[in-house]
């Protein structure tokens, strides 16, 4: 089930609505909220929610113990901590990884190994860094074990965030699992988020997600340049208003019920650095691996060299989490050199000319996330060369190019541009401000909500383009 389905909308978002709006008793909207959020799992996933279920126990049980296992250094508390990273990280291997790591050790070593055909769970990546988090705060000390299975399985299972983030750290809602409270303003306020976030998906993500796989469906002797560009562009926009919509979504459906979630993007498309864009981009996955891998790493404590390596390997991991091919692996690469060079060498967020960094930005991201939408490493040197010096201009090319370069696209871009910076925003709190018309902006903001709710409908009823690209990861 998504959240851009007709039976999301129409049938679990309504229920989910009246569920936070009568149910006051924190108890009993915890195990009605769990309840409903195994159900949306296995709307989509039957089989494997049982796999999600057998995580939830292994760690709630593995957990347990940490508060008795004496000091910081115990044997005891490291290694029972060691099983459970061990597990995790076994558990995403083989249902992430095993086919990966079989093609390439065929591809490498000429060998003939039967490759696992085994389908990827919906959110795995999601839950198990949630689950594994929660172990390893519990370990350190950094928070009190949770005793009660009910709060513990809605804080993994709740469906806002399940399977697609953000992902959400136990410690940053340990009490809001047992004292929250809602009311008729948050759960507006979540409507209204949970419709800016629908609206980023379909009336723009799907749009270019439709541009990007036409061009990337023609073969490569009739890509040019222009045609290069596009796809890389429209593939940062879809990309973005995708997944950022999600994450609105999750956060306004968790803000009516009483939670807080961090967000999860900081309009990454105005950042003037690789490293400054990092710092917007998928928010609570860059606080995970800093939080668990680069910090335990040595972080920038061991000098220069080794904060290096830290770095990298962080940005290796981050390919990796998201998928089990290469061209992950080669986009996370590609962004850890670029945080190098930033770090020792070009430093551009210091250069006088503003316009300038942010346009280096900008190419770095596009041709990174060229390699990160091609669904293999040559096609992604091939897209890039093309980006680069594809002056050959086919009959068929030149008839992509014509069909990108119509009025309504010029309209979706002008309107994905405004969207994807806080041009929108700033004004209308300069006017409340100015004008001390916080009244009228909120008024605004809410009619702007039902008419574009009112299109999304209009658009679901028409489409049948409705993908999300993180379901995947």
């Amino acid at each position: 089930m998504v959240f851009s389905s007709a039976v999301f909308l129409f049938a679990f978002f309504p229920l989910y609505i009246l569920v936070v709006s009568l149910v006051r008793n924190v108890k009993v909207c915890n195990i009605i909220l769990m309840v409903m959020s195994l159900i949306f799992y296995a709307w989509g996933e039957p089989l494997y929610i049982l796999l999600m279920l057998f995580s939830m126990l292994v760690n709630y049980l593995v957990a347990l113990p940490a508060e008795s296992c004496g000091n910081v250094n115990s044997v005891k508390r490291h290694t029972l901590l060691a099983l459970d990273v061990i597990f995790n990280l076994t558990m995403l291997g083989v249902f992430k990884y095993a086919g990966f790591l079989v093609s390439s050790v065929n591809s490498i070593f000429n060998a003939q190994i039967s490759v696992p055909e085994i389908p990827l769970p919906v959110g795995i990546s999601f839950f198990t860094f949630q689950t594994m988090s929660y172990v390893i705060d519990a370990y350190r000390g950094s928070c009190k074990v949770q005793k009660d299975p009910i709060k513990f399985m809605l804080y993994v299972s709740f469906f806002p965030q399940l399977i697609a983030g953000p992902i959400i750290k136990y410690h940053d809602i340990e009490q809001q699992l047992s004292k929250r409270s809602t009311s008729v303003g948050k759960i507006s306020d979540g409507i209204r988020r949970f419709i800016v976030g629908l609206s980023k998906k379909m009336l723009l993500a799907n749009v270019f997600g439709e541009i990007v796989d036409n061009i990337y469906a023609l073969d490569g002797s009739d890509l040019n340049i222009v045609l290069a560009w596009a796809a890389a562009i429209g593939y940062c926009m879809q990309i973005y208003f995708d997944f950022s919509g999600y994450s609105d979504m999750a956060i306004g459906l968790g803000k009516m019920a009483g939670f807080t979630f961090m967000e999860n993007f900081n309009y990454p498309y105005t950042a003037r650095s690789i490293r400054d864009f990092w710092k917007r981009w998928h928010i609570s996955l860059t606080t995970w691996f800093r939080e668990y891998v680069y910090f335990p790493l040595g972080g920038n404590r061991k000098g220069e060299l080794r904060t290096g390596i830290n770095r990298m390997i962080v940005f290796l991991l981050t390919g990796l989490w998201h998928g089990a091919m290469w061209t992950f692996v080669l986009w996370g690469i590609f962004h850890g050199v670029f945080q190098l060079l930033e770090t020792y060498a070009i430093h551009p967020e210091k250069w006088k000319y503003k316009p300038l960094s942010h346009l280096y930005a900008m190419a770095v991201v596009a041709v990174g996330f060229t390699i990160f939408r091609a669904e293999s490493v040559p096609q992604a040197f091939r897209l890039i060369c093309d980006m680069l010096i594809g002056f050959n201009f086919t009959n068929i090319g030149l008839a992509q190019v014509r069909t990108l370069f119509t009025t309504y696209n010029a309209l979706i871009m002008f309107a994905a541009v405004i969207a994807a910076t806080p041009i929108v925003a700033n004004l209308a709190s300069r006017f409340a401000e100015k004008y001390n018309a916080h009244t009228v902006v909120t008024c605004a903001k809410y009619a702007a909500s039902l008419v574009l709710m009112a299109i999304c409908m209009m658009t679901l009823a028409s489409s049948t383009y409705n993908p999300f690209i993180y379901f995947r990861f």
